[in-house]
């Protein structure tokens, strides 16, 4: 049975930036109040779509393989806030890719989105039906956001992140994992009106943007993630001394120090980088050890623990051997196109959108 080894990654973070002065213009709040309950600074707001982000994100991780984007014969896209419900997200990156040879689809958990399609992706090179697979979590979760209901417009962002996972026959990649939901509770975070439950023609202003029980999904999330990786690693016969690097779903700083207290970790063992992005979803793991890759956080041999909770309430964590190789064997020059717009005209339908629902 082949092994699933992660050989390439790289990342797309959209330019304009959404800083926590910025949301001081929009909505009663602060720089103060936001970073002391969130830990965030800033975030990114796209101008291009889940697909062009993902695209790029992927010729990244593609360069950073070797690879090309034949060598492809699967892409999934984590992502809960794609182009369109039809066709996915995943086909219009493998045409911007020009991946002719590769199967593609979405997965939608939303923040858990990455860990569900790593899992995925590496069980499929385990059965022996895909060899080389593109894995992407990708979010334009602005898009979605009612900036003047302070509990959600200053937690979200914009980006994306991929992994290019190749079977192996070295005793590396993916060791254990854990997939759960609680639908019970689905509806503390979620989008009402983007569905067939909703009514698009009279939409209401209360349920056309994010909507999240902010304390609930907290609690929820402080427990889950923690115990889901103390489980993955007992499935794995990997000890707490052993971890080198946990990498957490970026939603709040208080939610990662909580599950690294959890798992008895050193704060050096802890990838952070929620203050610069916030949280985007799917997005934040693959972005997180891009990033940790980037700043040699990450080394041969390396134990990383992935976890992450999300909206259904979905959850995932896994557990990772990574391979000896933690340098990219190339680089692309991938970027999306040019913005001629500001911030805040990027988030002008946005507020003319809710606000003419508020005041109708």
């Amino acid at each position: 049975m082949a092994n699933a080894m992660i050989t390439g990654w790289g990342k797309c973070m959209p330019e304009a930036v959404l800083s926590n002065h910025d949301l001081e213009q929009i909505v009663d709040t602060s720089d103060e109040w936001i970073t002391t309950r969130t830990g965030i600074k800033e975030r990114r707001i796209s101008h291009a779509e889940v697909s062009d982000m993902s695209a790029v994100a992927g010729a990244h991780a593609l360069a950073a393989a070797g690879k090309t984007a034949a060598d492809l014969d699967l892409i999934i896209v984590g992502t809960c806030t794609g182009d369109s419900l039809i066709p996915s997200t995943a086909s219009l990156v493998q045409a911007k890719l020009e991946a002719w040879q590769a199967g593609a689809f979405d997965v939608n958990a939303a923040c858990s989105g990455f860990i569900y399609s790593l899992v995925i992706g590496s069980n499929m090179i385990a059965a022996g039906t895909h060899r080389t697979v593109l894995v992407i979590g990708a979010e334009k979760l602005h898009y979605h956001l009612d900036f003047t209901n302070r509990a959600t417009a200053v937690l979200f962002g914009d980006g994306a992140g991929a992994v290019v996972l190749e079977a192996t026959d070295e005793d590396v990649g993916l060791l254990a994992s854990e997939l759960g939901m609680d639908g019970s509770a689905a509806s503390i975070l979620c989008i009402p009106e983007h569905g067939t439950s909703g009514d698009r023609r009279n939409p209401d202003p209360r349920e056309s943007g994010i909507n999240m029980d902010g304390p609930e999904v907290f609690r929820r999330a402080v427990t889950t993630m923690g115990d889901a990786s103390v489980r993955v690693l007992e499935k794995a016969g990997i000890s707490l001394d052993d971890i080198g690097l946990l990498i957490p779903h970026q939603a709040n700083v208080r939610i990662i120090d909580a599950t690294a207290r959890r798992l008895k970790l050193d704060p050096a063992k802890v990838m952070i980088n929620i203050e610069s992005y916030g949280n985007t979803s799917a997005a934040t793991i693959p972005v997180a050890l891009t990033e940790a890759l980037e700043s040699h956080r990450i080394e041969p041999g390396a134990i990383i623990v992935l976890a992450a909770f999300g909206a259904g309430l979905s959850w995932g964590a896994a557990v990772i051997r990574w391979g000896q190789r933690v340098e990219p064997l190339g680089t692309s020059a991938a970027a999306l196109p040019p913005n001629n717009r500001s911030t805040m005209d990027l988030l002008a339908p946005n507020l003319e959108f809710f606000g003419h629902l508020a005041s109708s």
